[in-house]
């Protein structure tokens, strides 16, 4: 990253870093949806397995995963100080914390995934689908933690685009370990569903070793020397990770809980409800990716600019990140309302659940307005290091106001099954304004601060 002057050299250095960011989330978007439609031609109950152990991983992986992208800002705050010598300790901190994530992960799924999946109300072979499938992805847990951390680092240099190099190598990887696995080709076991946890365990071993190999032999990663260097296990560093991760994992742990939470609310209504409201929000999952990516990409400007005492410049960057999730929520907005028609027909060709969907796809428009304002605020904030406020806002606007202002709607009021997704916009649109007051807040702090450092040197 280089220091920018004026608004179109901040859009070009933004745009550069965001649309990366976006085709990479895509790609990992992707394999667990190949991993889950792959599983369903196999059989139904492979599909269902494998779609239980998705809907039980996902939540888990994206809340610890956020821990590990405390790298990010931490780094890109070092890189904008130019305390380069630094970067490669906090690096390998990291690395140690994925791996005693990784750990507690396997140990407590050990203990847990046979009481979590007892108290579903699935058929006996269905939870030995789902839990061989769970067993089998836990043999990637540890690659998956480490190439996060690497990953959080490359792109606090600004260098995203090598992290989508890695992911769209990881693709067809994926595809082809999922056809030998799952369909026992080329003298590979027929392992149904359970084989796509075994292909995408492996999946992330390889693109664990690419990343190691890149930021090892490859400049501008080579100068930081991450692994010529024995640093020794430091609990001090740990906190500061955690201080800044656990508040990010938490707020995106709530996050995506709550659409489980959800759906399991929906459980009581019929068959045609419960499968509109799943394709509507997975659409909506996946229009989500371009907020997220603006986030993931103001934190890294932004923590540049802060760690550059600059935050003037980290303002201006905020502006036009909000101003680009804005008009692409706009223009999302009016695709999803002329388009719900073909959109719903992607996932169903039952007139009923059809129908259903594209009025589920109409409150989803509403979701993209909160999202562009709210993700990106996070990814600013995320930047400054001010993550504690994001945390709370999460916990209140999902599970205080959200979840609460869905049920009354959905059970009191003759909204139905459409009053959870009412709540959700509510809790949403109640999270951007709050987040909205803090930033003003933290902003005009890192003025004021830079000002006083100013004045007295």
């Amino acid at each position: 990253m280089y220091q920018t002057f004026t608004t179109s050299e901040k859009l070009k250095q933004l745009l550069s870093i965001l649309i990366p960011i976006f085709i990479t989330q895509i790609g990992m978007y992707l394999m667990t949806f190949f991993d889950t439609t792959m599983s369903g031609k196999a059989s139904p109950k492979d599909l269902a397995g494998v779609a239980i152990g998705s809907s039980i991983w996902m939540p888990i992986y994206t809340g610890l995963a956020g821990i590990l992208l405390a790298v990010t800002p931490i780094v890109a705050q070092l890189i904008g100080a130019e305390q380069k010598k630094r970067v490669s300790f906090s690096v390998i901190q990291g690395i140690y914390v994925a791996i005693a994530m990784s750990i507690l992960v396997i140990v407590a799924g050990g203990f847990l995934l046979n009481p979590i999946l007892h108290m579903m109300d699935i058929t006996n072979e269905v939870h030995h689908i789902a839990k061989d499938y769970l067993i089998a992805l836990s043999l990637g847990i540890f690659p998956l933690f480490i190439y996060t951390t690497i990953r959080s680092f490359i792109d606090a240099l600004g260098k995203t685009r090598v992290s989508m190099t890695i992911t769209l190598i990881a693709l067809p990887v994926n595809l082809v370990l999922n056809y030998l696995f799952i369909f026992g080709k080329w003298g590979a076991p027929k392992l149904g569903g359970v084989g796509a946890g075994y292909a995408t365990a492996i999946t992330y071993w390889v693109i664990c070793f690419i990343a190691i190999f890149t930021v090892s032999q490859i400049e501008p990663f080579r100068q930081f020397r991450l692994f010529k260097s024995a640093y020794r296990v430091s609990f001090a560093e740990w906190k500061t990770i955690l201080k800044i991760g656990l508040p990010i994992g938490f707020s995106i742990f709530f996050e995506t809980s709550i659409f489980a939470a959800v759906t399991l609310f929906l459980s009581v209504y019929d068959t045609i409800t419960i499968a509109s409201h799943q394709a509507a929000m997975n659409f909506a999952s996946l229009l989500y990716m371009i907020p997220l990516s603006v986030s993931m990409a103001l934190t890294i400007v932004v923590g540049f600019e802060i760690g550059s005492k600059r935050p003037h410049d980290a303002k201006k960057y905020g502006h036009l990140g909000i101003i680009i999730a804005l008009s692409l929520a706009i223009l999302n907005g009016i695709f999803l309302y002329i388009m719900r028609e073909p959109i719903a027909s992607l996932y169903t060709t039952d007139p009923n659940v059809l129908a259903l969907t594209k009025v589920f796809l109409i409150y989803a428009i509403f979701f993209q307005i909160s999202d562009a304002i709210q993700a990106p605020i996070q990814g600013i904030l995320r930047g400054h290091k001010d993550v504690n406020i994001t945390f709370i806002m999460a916990l209140v606007s999902y599970w205080v106001i959200g979840l609460p202002v869905g049920y009354s709607l959905a059970n009191f009021t003759n909204l139905h099954a459409f009053g959870y997704w009412v709540g959700l916009i509510t809790g949403l649109a109640v999270g951007a304004i709050g987040l909205a007051f803090r930033l003003l807040y933290v902003q005009k702090n890192a003025q004021k601060k830079t000002g006083l450092e100013k004045s007295a040197s």
